[in-house]
């Protein structure tokens, strides 16, 4: 994600204090992954919560591909590479949820693999 993005996203308020770029980006895709979560899992979830959910969480992975795609990125090329197929797998499968062809359970899987990714550890809920 780049910086304006992750300010914007993570911090909106200029008087926050500072965070590392792992931990803000940790922060980000946790409070999407929380928000796409509750969504999919109402009983009753309106379509129109579910649609802004899975709307953010593509918004997410474009500046995610975006910041990826960008050759100053510092991650070794082979991540960056297979974070680049998840965005796309991502952007197309929220397309097909949003047509009522696909399961949005496989998008919060993802965030959620991310999020271990981010934090080192094996269990993120």
């Amino acid at each position: 994600m780049n910086a304006h993005a992750l300010a914007s996203a993570a911090y909106g308020n200029p008087r926050t204090a500072y965070k590392a770029p792992r931990a803000a980006e940790y922060e980000v895709i946790a409070r999407i992954t929380g928000r796409l979560r509750k969504a999919v899992e109402a009983e009753y979830a309106p379509f129109s919560k579910v649609a802004e959910a899975l709307h953010e969480n593509r918004r997410l992975w474009v500046e995610l591909a975006i910041d990826l795609a960008n050759p100053d990125n510092a991650l070794p090329q082979q991540l960056r590479v297979q974070l680049l197929g998840l965005a796309q797998f991502t952007i197309t499968h929220t397309a097909a949820v949003l047509e009522g062809r696909a399961s949005a359970e496989v998008l919060v899987d993802i965030n959620t693999a991310v999020l271990r990714g981010l934090s080192g550890k094996a269990d993120v809920t």
